[in-house]
């Protein structure tokens, strides 16, 4: 199997029709056709069904075409370490965050482990809701701090940090000006969450079941941490959140309040087993010396 024929792959499945796919990849749809054909014999399985509007995939098919993105990432990166190399330094770390991350521990161990590692560069990689783990096993990035809860198979993972929750609220509700609020003062009030991360992870922050076995009032949903500011500046809804969110995304529009009686955010540092790197394990103990000092 060859490169070549992954990234045909991944194109047909963007594009879902040969013809657009072809067009992307500056080949005739003969020639895209026969080689679909040709990779379908040598996995032994239907990659996509074809109907008139075009392609879809199998579910053998959108399996497959996940490795094959990894596949070309990975060949990506090959050439990226090659190219640092050459230019006198190691390979980039990329490393993943979400939101407000781990805080101001994120750029702590960054210049921390620029200074010890000139020689090497820290690329940041920011997610949205839930993506960390998706990003490292799909080799966006190689190390990332990680919102928990997680499924963290395969992963190498150590908490690293701990933070108490807030709930967001605009600047001009009844209760932005309390110096706590509990599950039971805003059970009323919409929340704000999110489709596009596991549902263990909007269970979790959204605190399902609650002691009292009721269930939130579900509000509109968000794609990542702008989307749901807005939503709340706007009044439409409220939000949970870790406790940095209010230094990170500091608005005149919008009152942090901290919630009372419920589980802190912890967050891991982790990475693939199969991945591993001296680099990595190097960035892994400046990240644990940084989180074991006392605070400042």
């Amino acid at each position: 199997m060859e490169l070549r024929e992954l990234r045909y792959l991944v194109a047909i499945a963007e594009e879902g029709n040969l013809g657009r796919a072809a067009r992307r990849l500056y080949v005739s749809q003969p020639t895209l056709s026969y080689a679909l054909k040709s990779l379908e014999s040598k996995l032994g399985v239907r990659l996509f069904d074809r109907h008139p509007g075009g392609v879809s995939a199998t579910s053998a098919g959108a399996d497959i075409v996940v490795a094959a993105r990894r596949a070309i990432r990975e060949a990506e990166r090959v050439t990226e370490v090659a190219d640092s190399y050459r230019r006198g330094g190691a390979g980039p770390l990329r490393v993943g965050f979400e939101a407000s991350g781990a805080g101001e521990l994120i750029a702590r161990a960054r210049a921390e482990f620029a200074r010890r590692h000139p020689g090497i560069r820290v690329e940041p990689r920011r997610f949205d809701w839930g993506e960390e783990v998706a990003g490292l096993r799909d080799g966006r990035a190689d190390v990332a701090f990680v919102w928990l809860p997680a499924d963290l198979t395969g992963l190498v993972a150590e908490v690293v940090h701990v933070e108490p929750r807030v709930v967001g609220f605009p600047a001009a509700h009844p209760l932005a000006g309390r110096a706590w609020v509990t599950l039971d003062d805003v059970g009323d009030e919409p929340l704000t969450w999110t489709e596009h991360a596991p549902r263990a992870w909007v269970e979790w922050w959204a605190v399902v079941p609650r002691p009292d076995g009721s269930t939130p009032r579900w509000g509109p949903t968000n794609r990542n941490v702008e989307e749901m500011l807005e939503q709340v500046a706007a009044g439409e809804a409220i939000c949970f959140a870790p406790a940095g969110m209010a230094q990170y995304y500091a608005r005149p529009d919008l009152a942090w309040v901290p919630l009372a009686g419920v589980e802190s955010m912890r967050v891991a540092l982790a990475w693939p087993r199969d991945a591993e790197t001296d680099t990595i394990r190097e960035f892994g103990r400046v990240v644990r010396e940084l989180a074991d000092e006392p605070p400042r």
